[in-house]
């Protein structure tokens, strides 16, 4: 099991923050803060990213969940509020179906539960141009795709900082590390167990998101029993852009488990 990097703030019941692929615990900054007042705020990095170890591949979305559960079974010690963004929700179905006993519920933002065969193809040609050329080589379309124009334009509220950390994040991420979870991405199908999730649940999508349209975010309410859908007009990293509008989201859901 890696060595998984992790901060862990505030007081009350243990929320855990999960992030996207390419990205780190630091992606959650303003909504931790917003959030820790009410809640013990469990953030990490999942293995081959930010400060957490670099194991080799391959990975599955199951061994991250095992990550996330290990995690919790030392940190928390009780079931957890589990709160994932993209990479972050699909270790989110995951964890609710391997380890319900850990989860009092889950919040599935901007993600999927599977790819048809043409998102799959685009993820192969990103992994080979990772390959070839390295982090660096898909940076600038990332950052197209995770944020809207306007804020990546944004110099008034920080939009133009952030964008910045979020790429300089991404462009450090292990290259392997990065390989692998793609790989455990393009082989998920949650299809069929996310109908065996039955916690209390929240899905998030953004409404100018192109990597996991609404329609993603639909599929899964759909699967999940009394799943909340709600969206936001952001694009893919929702709680990176308006993580203010994204907490209280969370928060008053939370008020209903």
């Amino acid at each position: 099991m890696p060595q998984l990097n992790f901060v862990k703030q505030g007081k009350g019941p243990v929320l855990v923050l999960s992030h996207s692929l390419g990205s780190d615990l630091g992606m959650w900054d303003d909504v931790a803060a917003a959030l820790q007042a009410r809640f013990t705020v469990l953030r990490y990095d999942h293995r081959g990213h930010g400060k957490s170890e670099v194991v080799p591949g391959p990975y599955t979305l199951a061994a991250l969940a095992e990550d996330a559960a290990s995690l919790i079974a030392e940190q928390a010690r009780k079931p957890v509020h589990f709160i994932g963004l993209s990479m972050g929700g699909m270790v989110a179905q995951a964890l609710a179906v391997r380890y319900p006993q850990m989860i009092r519920s889950i919040v599935v933002a901007n993600s999927s539960n599977y790819f048809e065969e043409a998102r799959r193809a685009s993820w192969r040609e990103r992994i080979d141009t990772v390959r070839k050329d390295g982090m660096a080589a898909i940076a600038e379309q990332t950052m197209q795709r995770w944020f809207t124009r306007e804020f990546r334009a944004d110099t008034v509220n920080g939009g133009i900082g952030r964008v910045a950390r979020t790429r300089a994040v991404l462009e450090a991420t292990d290259p392997g590390a990065y390989i692998a979870c793609c790989e455990a991405i393009m082989a998920m199908d949650f299809r069929t167990s996310d109908g065996l999730i039955h916690c209390p649940s929240l899905v998030i999508y953004g409404k100018r998101d192109e990597s996991t349209p609404e329609a993603m975010s639909r599929a899964i309410s759909l699967a999940i029993s009394g799943a909340q859908l709600h969206g936001m007009n952001t694009a893919h990293m929702s709680a990176t852009e308006k993580p203010l509008s994204f907490a209280k989201l969370v928060s008053d859901f939370l008020e209903t488990v």
